[in-house]
């Protein structure tokens, strides 16, 4: 199921946008942002999917798995743009636990009542020695060119903010989801793309 609002959306990145100072800074390609200083891209005629977390079984759009770190009624603003052979991606969310890293990814599958349910890492290039029940760790394959990766820390008043370009668009139906995990993303081998558990979900068809 995926929600699509403009009019919502507006109104949650000006919601987030009025609580930080904005210095110019852009992040891209690595996926980390510094939540005080969001620099808001152009997006014109973006997708845009705004939620509101609620807990498993309350929701299909966002659901949240752990409310300490995701309060149920915490938000999320994820915009797309696609253009010239490149994807732009953003997040913004409100209500999140203060003062925390968040690691964050967009999946394959849609988001479900059990975390695993959104599959693994969106890859551009899918690494041929993953599986199901073995996802990708390798460097070459688990890193933020071939991923997108949008890792942050929520503000003092738990506001998030990433955003990352990358040169390449999404294979239609198969990026169907964006998770929220419990620290910023390992890179090393037999590690990278890690990110901890999952702590929240929004189904969103990239």
């Amino acid at each position: 199921m995926r929600t699509t609002s403009l009019t919502v959306g507006l109104v949650l990145t000006a919601l987030v946008a009025t609580g930080c100072a904005d210095d110019g800074t852009d992040t891209e390609g690595d996926g980390t942002a510094a939540t005080e200083a969001p620099t808001l891209r152009p997006t014109a005629s973006p997708s845009v999917t705004a939620s509101i977390f609620m807990p498993p079984g309350q929701s299909e759009a966002a659901i949240t798995y752990d409310e300490t770190a995701v309060p149920e009624g915490a938000t999320s603003d994820i915009q797309v743009r696609v253009e010239d052979g490149e994807t732009y991606v953003q997040f913004m969310g409100t209500g999140l636990e203060p003062n925390r890293d968040f690691g964050a990814h967009v999946h394959t599958r849609p988001c479900g009542e059990d975390p695993a349910d959104a599959g693994p890492h969106y890859q551009n290039d899918p690494d041929p020695a993953a599986s199901e029940g073995e996802p990708s760790t390798d460097p070459a394959y688990a890193n933020p060119e071939n991923e997108v990766w949008l890792d942050f820390t929520s503000d003092d008043d738990g506001n998030g903010f990433a955003a990352t370009t990358v040169p390449w668009e999404f294979r239609d139906g198969e990026a169907n989801s964006f998770v929220l995990h419990d620290h910023h993303t390992m890179t090393e081998p037999g590690e990278a793309g890690d990110a901890g558990a999952r702590l929240a979900c929004v189904t969103v068809a990239f």
